[in-house]
């Protein structure tokens, strides 16, 4: 599961990130980028943990309620690097018009 709540995240932050809106936000931008890419390579990182249960002779998809707790606090911890970074680029900006 937190694999799929992986994709799913990195998918959404990347579409956030081409849409208009964030054209006319340099700093939303900035902090959307970030995360995107960190959930993409968490997608990958938990890809490649995928390929390696297979070769074990597991699943490649771990559907259980703990991982389903993991997919959530990793999407939470996202969501907070994405506001971190926001604030981050925001007092940037806020400090340079000064």
């Amino acid at each position: 599961m937190c694999l799929i709540f992986t994709i799913i995240a990195a998918a959404v932050f990347g579409v956030l990130y081409f849409s208009k809106n964030s054209e006319q936000n340099p700093v939303l931008k900035s902090a959307l980028k970030t995360t995107a890419l960190s959930f993409g390579a968490a997608a990958l990182m938990w890809c490649v943990d995928g390929v390696a249960s297979v070769m074990e002779g597991e699943g490649f998809f771990d559907i259980s309620a703990g991982d389903a707790v993991l997919g959530v606090i990793i999407i939470a911890l996202g969501l907070v690097l994405f506001a971190a970074v926001y604030a981050v680029e925001k007092r940037k900006v806020c400090k340079v018009a000064k």
